[in-house]
């Protein structure tokens, strides 16, 4: 007893000391990131005081690199003063400063709470020049905790494109204000996946449970590609009646949407049967297994191809609940992607 409680106490202090250092953490990002931003808008503001001569903005960017590598070390080439300066230029009217400011203490107190992420962040973020789509992955950035390796991971897959071609103007710039936020079973859908990470080649001789494997081995990735929210259940799972096994490929369940979410996987083009199958699928879970508090049960079913016909007419006209989706092994170009996603 005793020996569990010092085991408690040991963790309570480790568990306290862990939040103090993710708080440093954020608290140092946000210091640097709003002080950068406030360098950037020194620099702009010189800048135009001297924009009669050509060059000025650039040696004035040279002259503060030296200066700065000397009194503070590196950091400070310029390379990256242009880089604080773009930023400024970027996110000036995003701020919510007060021109009446008396001081320059409470303009870095009112910055210090505007910035979310990191620097590295932001330095990807402002190559981004659609500002609704620039938005959109900062919010979804903030809002899934998502590394800079994952911002660029989710921008280079075209996230953004894949939601906005399936939904009108109103909803469009609804991404960029909230981010993907699912109401409806339609809003957790994409089309298509980009599953690059598992590192299967395009077009190869594989299987659909060499697919399976693969996403149950990068399965961080693949929960991240599914959007917010869900968390794994089983894969392989068997439903049995009339003396008959069935196995669906992945289970999953959607806290957000409160309903469980039915994945199967199709090597090659989809068949009618395929979706009579996760029809089955479906409706045994909405019968068998959800409980009277949850939704009806999602099924995707990610294939190769797919013809819009035949999954127009095997599905009937009010269907909410099952979907068909194209996923891509290989990444490909955002031209590429988006004629994909427009075929």
């Amino acid at each position: 007893m005793k020996s569990q409680l010092s085991t408690n106490f040991y963790s309570q202090i480790i568990e306290l000391l862990q939040s103090a250092r993710n708080n440093v953490i954020r608290t140092v990002n946000s210091t640097m990131t709003s002080t950068y931003f406030e360098i950037g808008h020194m620099i702009v503001e010189q800048e135009q005081g001297g924009k009669e001569r050509a060059d000025y903005g650039k040696g004035l960017l040279k002259g503060l690199s030296q200066i700065l590598t000397k009194e503070f070390g590196r950091g400070f080439s310029v390379t990256n003063l242009q880089q604080m300066k773009l930023f400024y230029k970027t996110y000036q009217k995003q701020q919510t400063l007060s021109a009446n400011s008396e001081t320059q203490l409470q303009k870095q107190q009112t910055l210090f709470a505007d910035f979310e992420l990191s620097w590295s962040h932001y330095l990807t973020l402002i190559r981004i020049n659609d500002e609704q789509e620039r938005k959109f992955y900062e919010i979804e950035s903030a809002k899934n905790n998502w590394s800079v390796r994952e911002l660029k991971r989710q921008y280079d897959s075209a996230l953004y494109t894949r939601l906005s071609l399936s939904r009108d103007k109103e909803r469009v710039k609804e991404l960029s204000t909230k981010g993907h936020v699912f109401t409806k079973p339609q809003d957790i859908i994409k089309d298509p996946y980009i599953l690059e990470f598992i590192g299967l080649p395009e077009n190869s001789n594989y299987s659909e449970n060499d697919l399976e494997q693969k996403l149950i081995d990068k399965l961080e990735h693949f929960l991240l590609e599914l959007g917010t929210g869900f968390t794994f259940v089983s894969r392989q799972n068997r439903i049995s009646f009339d003396d008959k096994h069935f196995y669906i490929d992945l289970v999953f369940y959607n806290r957000i949407l409160k309903c469980f979410v039915l994945i199967d996987l199709k090597i090659g083009e989809l068949k009618h049967q395929d979706i009579g199958q996760m029809q089955m699928y479906v409706n045994y879970y909405d019968r068998q297994v959800r409980l009277d508090d949850e939704n009806k049960t999602i099924g995707i079913i990610l294939c190769q191809n797919k013809s819009e016909a035949v999954v127009e007419f095997t599905l009937p006209e009010n269907n909410e609940q099952i979907f068909a989706s194209k996923y891509k092994t290989v990444l490909p170009s955002k031209e590429d992607l988006k004629l994909l996603i427009k075929e």
